[in-house]
């Protein structure tokens, strides 16, 4: 049984000792962890963007034009307004900075988003698969170990008990 550690070298883990084993678990199941949240976070990005995408199609077209609407200031504070636009609208580009784009070129754009996070998310989700898979490994050898040591006491206090 081998676990690819650092830079590609192949460890055998059945030579480590317990206590290196578990380090090793503890490590691999924060990094886990880490990886985890880090996919939690690009759906709800996505989830984000798929948002804008309904709110320019549902929202932002010639028969909403003049309609009042709530305009969000905070995520509980919304303002009346209408649109000035049903063709074009600004979009966040990251880091405070919006572009004014039309519909298509702003629906684009999110759809563009949307596809990128899918693909990175389908990368991370076989990193993290290969995370838990080696974490399983490690707790299987911890395992067989914890069991081997358990075996070769309870032979040595059987052979200590028949020598009295």
């Amino acid at each position: 049984m081998a676990s690819k550690q650092g830079q590609g070298q192949q460890i055998d883990l059945t030579q480590l000792p317990v206590q290196q084993l578990q380090e090793l678990k503890t490590q691999l199941d924060r990094e886990l962890e880490h990886l985890t949240t880090s996919f939690t976070s690009l759906r709800t990005a996505q989830s984000k963007f798929r948002d804008c995408l309904q709110s320019i199609s549902k929202g932002v077209n010639p028969s909403t034009a003049s309609a009042p609407l709530l305009v969000p200031l905070t995520s509980s504070l919304y303002v009346p307004g209408k649109l000035t636009s049903s063709t074009h609208v600004l979009i966040d580009v990251g880091t405070g900075y919006f572009v004014e784009k039309s519909t298509d070129d702003a629906t684009n754009f999110y759809e563009r988003k949307v596809q990128d996070l899918g693909d990175s998310l389908k990368e991370l989700e076989q990193v993290i698969n290969g995370k838990a898979q080696n974490v399983r490994v490690v707790e299987e050898v911890i395992r067989m170990k914890v069991l081997s040591a358990q075996e070769q006491q309870g032979k040595e206090g059987k052979g200590k008990g028949q020598g009295s």
